[in-house]
C-alpha cells in the first residue's frame, strides 16, 4: 500500500508505541490531569529544604515529538461555508464574503482569518511555523491519510517539515533579569533542551477585513468610525446630527475626529448615531485564536507525557528585537518609527511598530505596500482575484457533497460595495497619515506576552517531592524512546 494514499491505514504495530498510547489517551483525562510541570530535564531547583541539584544533561524533544506538537496547531481539512446568504426577510445578506481561508485549522479564528503564526524555539534555533493557504494547504492534506489516527511516524514528520522555516540558528536569548524575564521564570524558562511555542498575530489583514465587514452592514446600521485620540472639533462637525460623546457615555458635547465619515454621514452611507471609536477595536478579536492553539499544545502535552508550561514570555517590547550589542537575540522584526510630530499619541502609537520579517512574514502595511489603498486592494485580491478563495470553484467545492451547491454559494454570495471599500481605505489611510504606522491602537504584529514551553521532565525531582499519581503519565513517557 502507498503511505501517501489518503485511504491508506498504517498498521498500529508499525508506529512508535508512545504515539499509539497518545492517540488513545482520553480527552477528558487530559483536561482533568493537565498540570504545569515546569522543571525540565537538567534543571536544578533552589528552594531551601526543597532544593534539587540535577545531575542530568538537558534532554531535547525528538523530531517526532515536536512534529506532533506542530501539527496540533496546523491545518485539519476544508472549512464548511455554512453561513447565510439571505436575511430572514429574504433580502440578500450584505456582509460580503467573510471567510478568509479555504482550510480549517486546529483552533478557531475570527472569520477563519488564521492570523496567528507560531514561532518554535529549540536548541537548533528559531523556526517560523508558516501558515499554508488555499491550494498549497489542501495539496499537503491530500498527500496524507485523512484521519490523524491513521498517520505513520513519517506522515507526522512530513507534515511538520512542510511548515518549518528556519529564521535564526540560535535559541532566543536575553539577559536573565527583569525586564526580559519576570520572577522565577528566570530559572526555568527557555532553558536548553526545551521547545517553546511563541504566538505572534498579524493584525493588519484582519483589521482591514473587519472594517470591510462592518461597513457592509445594512443601510442604517453602518457605523461612523471616529478617532477617540483626537478630541477636537473638525471641519463640518456641525453637520453631524449628534455629538459622539452623548452616544458613548463620555459626557455632553465631546466630539471626536470622524474618519472619512462627515460626507458619508451626510449622504446617508453611515449612521452617526452608531459610533465606533478606533480605540475600542484594539485587535478586533483577531487575537483570540492564540489561546485555542496554546490550549491544544497543553492538552496534547499531557497526553504525550511531557512537561508543558504556559507562562510569561520575554517582555513583548523586546521579543521582536535582535541587537547583539545589547545581548538581544529575539525574532529580529523590522520596526517602523511613528511620526516624529505625534509624540502625544498614546502607546502603542507613539512607539516603534514591528511590521514583519523581510521575505518571511510581512504585514500588510508600509514598507511592504506602497500605500494603504494598495493594502486594501490586496485583501480584495486575495479573496476575489483570479486566484482568490471565492473564485477557485474547484477548491471551494471541497467540503460540499455536490459541486453544484458550491457553485450556488459562489453565485449568491455578496461582495463588498464600492462605498464600503472606499470608506475602509479612508480609515486605513487616516491611521497611517496621522500616526505614521498601521494599525495605531495595536502593533502590526502582536504577541500577548505568553508562550508555551514543552520539555522532558526532571523525573528525579518529582520522585522526591510529589505524589506519583500527579506525574505518572510523564513517568511512562519513556515508551516514546524505547528504540533510541
Amino acid at each position: 500500500m502507498n503511505p501517501a494514499d489518503p485511504n491508506h491505514i498504517n498498521p498500529p504495530d508499525s508506529r512508535n508505541p508512545g504515539l499509539t498510547t497518545m492517540l488513545s489517551y482520553p480527552l477528558i483525562q487530559a483536561i482533568a490531569e493537565r498540570r504545569t510541570r515546569r522543571v525540565a530535564r537538567g534543571c536544578s531547583v533552589v528552594a531551601g529544604p526543597l532544593s534539587h541539584n540535577s545531575e542530568n544533561e538537558p534532554s531535547p524533544l525528538g523530531l517526532l515529538e515536536e512534529a506532533v506538537l506542530i501539527c496540533s496547531t496546523g491545518l485539519t481539512g476544508p472549512v464548511m461555508h455554512d453561513g447565510p446568504l439571505k436575511k430572514p426577510s429574504g433580502e440578500p445578506e450584505d456582509l460580503g464574503s467573510m471567510f478568509w481561508n479555504l482550510t480549517g485549522r486546529a483552533g478557531p479564528s475570527a472569520d477563519n482569518c488564521q492570523a496567528t503564526s507560531l514561532f518554535m524555539i529549540n536548541d537548533e534555533g528559531i523556526w517560523l511555523l508558516k501558515r499554508l493557504r488555499g491550494k498549497e494547504g489542501m495539496d499537503v492534506l491530500d498527500s496524507l491519510p485523512r484521519s490523524w489516527s491513521d498517520w505513520s511516524e513519517d506522515d507526522w514528520l512530513r507534515a511538520a517539515a512542510t511548515v518549518k522555516v528556519k529564521v535564526h540558528d540560535d535559541r532566543m536569548s536575553f539577559p536573565r533579569e527583569f525586564p526580559y524575564y519576570i520572577g522565577w521564570n528566570k530559572q526555568f524558562s527557555n532553558v536548553p533542551g526545551t521547545t517553546i511555542f511563541l504566538p505572534v498575530v498579524d493584525c493588519t489583514r484582519q483589521y482591514i477585513n473587519i472594517l470591510l465587514i462592518v461597513l457592509s452592514e445594512p443601510e442604517g446600521q453602518r457605523p461612523l468610525i471616529v478617532d477617540d485620540w483626537q478630541r477636537f472639533r473638525p471641519r463640518s462637525w456641525k453637520d453631524i446630527k449628534a455629538w459622539v460623546g452623548q452616544h458613548i457615555g463620555l459626557g455632553p458635547k465631546i466630539p471626536y475626529q470622524p474618519i472619512g465619515g462627515i460626507d458619508r454621514a451626510m449622504d446617508g452611507f453611515v449612521n452617526p448615531d452608531i459610533v465606533v471609536p478606533l480605540g475600542a477595536g484594539y485587535a478586533l478579536r483577531t487575537d483570540y485564536e492564540i489561546y485555542f492553539l496554546l490550549q491544544n499544545l497543553m492538552l496534547l502535552g499531557q497526553a504525550m507525557g511531557i512537561g508543558v508550561w504556559g507562562h510569561g514570555s520575554i517582555w513583548p517590547a523586546h521579543v521582536f528585537q535582535r541587537d547583539p550589542e545589547k545581548k538581544w537575540f529575539g525574532l529580529g522584526f523590522r520596526h517602523e518609527l511613528p511620526k516624529s510630530d505625534a509624540p502625544w499619541a498614546p502607546i502603542p502609537a507613539s512607539q516603534h511598530n514591528p511590521v514583519g520579517l523581510d521575505g518571511i512574514l510581512e504585514g500588510l502595511c508600509p514598507p511592504y505596500v506602497s500605500s494603504m489603498d494598495e493594502a486594501v486592494d490586496i485583501v480584495l485580491e486575495e479573496k476575489y482575484g483570479p486566484n482568490g478563495i471565492f473564485t477557485d470553484q474547484d477548491q471551494f467545492s471541497r467540503p460540499y457533497q455536490h459541486a453544484k451547491d458550491a457553485e450556488t454559494y459562489l453565485r449568491f454570495q455578496n461582495r463588498h460595495s464600492p462605498e464600503a471599500i472606499q470608506y475602509t481605505k479612508d480609515v486605513c489611510n487616516y491611521i497611517h497619515e496621522t500616526y505614521g504606522r498601521f494599525p495605531a491602537h495595536i502593533d502590526a504584529f502582536y504577541t500577548p506576552g505568553f508562550w508555551v514551553q514543552t520539555h522532558h521532565l526532571e523525573l528525579e525531582y518529582y520522585e522526591r517531592f510529589f505524589d506519583p499519581y500527579l506525574w505518572r503519565n510523564q513517568a511512562a513517557h519513556a515508551t516514546w524512546h524505547d528504540g533510541d
